[in-house]
Formats: structure tokens, sequence, C-alpha cells
């Protein structure tokens, strides 16, 4: 008997909450440090902005990244009425992918389009994105943890899935097709026909 599986979720969501706020913040602190290096060479104020737009837009990519993430985080924690053992295992997996992001995201940066760092940070995304995927299975399937007046929907773990398929899709190409680079993170644009196809597909077979 899972005795982690009688506990609130409280504490976990807000521990959670207060990581993410934390890896967000260490997102900002390279982009900080720019302003006195800009300083001591004398340079123009305004090439804190355009002496470092990769730096820029990295930042901004990865704050929307995490935000998104931590939205659907916190939707499909509002279906969970306690939490298990092998959930708590894969919210404390997720964490650290959340928490590691900032490094991958620095060195895009720093070191531009190396295939190196676009596979370190399209893989910390997607190992992020199916981590979230397994938590909303366990949350799903799991009859101590899933909220006995508001289950958590089918689209949230369809949405999850898909993601972290196309992520997977987007490393690969990444990594294998010379040039590509972070364009290979498009194909996430494919996620909400994959997803409308997979429900007509299922709803024509259950008909």
């Amino acid at each position: 008997m899972a005795v982690a599986a009688t506990k609130e979720p409280n504490r976990l969501i807000l521990f959670t909450d207060a990581v993410v706020a934390i890896a967000v913040t260490l997102l900002v602190l390279p982009l900080v440090d720019v302003v006195p290096e800009v300083a001591r060479e004398h340079r123009p104020a305004t090439e804190v902005i355009t002496g470092h737009q990769p730096e820029i837009w990295t930042f901004l990519l990865s704050f929307a990244v995490i935000i998104r993430l931590w939205l659907s985080h916190h939707k499909a924690f509002q279906h969970v009425r306690a939490y298990s053992t092998p959930l708590v295992l894969c919210n404390s997996a997720w964490l650290l992918a959340i928490v590691v992001l900032p490094f991958p995201t620095e060195m895009v940066g720093v070191f531009d389009n190396s295939r190196f760092t676009t596979g370190l940070y399209i893989g910390t995304v997607f190992v992020a994105t199916g981590l979230q995927a397994a938590m909303y299975l366990i949350i799903r399937i799991d009859p101590e943890v899933a909220s006995e007046d508001t289950p958590l929907p089918g689209e949230f773990v369809l949405g999850a899935v898909t993601a972290a398929v196309l992520l997977l899709l987007a490393l690969v190409v990444a990594l294998t097709v010379p040039g590509v680079g972070y364009w290979a993170l498009l194909l996430l644009l494919l996620s909400g026909p994959v997803e409308w196809a997979w429900r007509r597909r299922h709803a024509v077979a259950a008909a």
C-alpha cells in the first residue's frame, strides 16, 4: 500500500512553484552580466541590446518554454487529490530538467548554432516534456491520485505525448540534418493538427 498516496498535494505544488520561479529568475542572470561588460569596454548603452540579441531571444524562448510547462503542470494538478511515490519521483525529475534549462540556454547564446548546444537545449526540453507526459499518465490512470469529481481529461495526456514525440523528432532532425538547428523546433506547430487527427480517428473508431 502506497502511504504517500494518502497525502495532500498542496506541499508538492507549492514546492514545485517555488523551484520553477527560481529557474525562471536564473534565466535572466546572463543578461544582467552583460551590462557591466559593456560598461567596462566603454561601448554605447544600446549595445546591451543590439550586441546581444542571440542571448535575449534565447532568454525569451526559454522563459516561454518554462512558463508553458508550468501552466500545463498547474492545470493538471488541479485534478490531483493526493500524490503517490511515482508522481513525486516524476515531478522531481521534471523539476531537475526545468532547473537545468538555464544552463543550455546560456550556452546557446554563447556558442550559437553548434550541433552540441542545439542537441543539449532541445534534448533538455524534450526530457521535461516527456516527464510531464509521464506525470499526466500517472494522474489519469492511478485511482488513488486522480480526483474523483474532476478526473484529468485525456486531452492533457494527448497534448503532452504529442509534444514529446515532436520534440524527439526535432532533436533527431537538428542532430542529423546540417544547417537546420533550432528551426527544427517549428515541428511543434504540428501538435495541433496531430492532436486533431488523433481525436478524429479515435471518434471514428468508437462510432
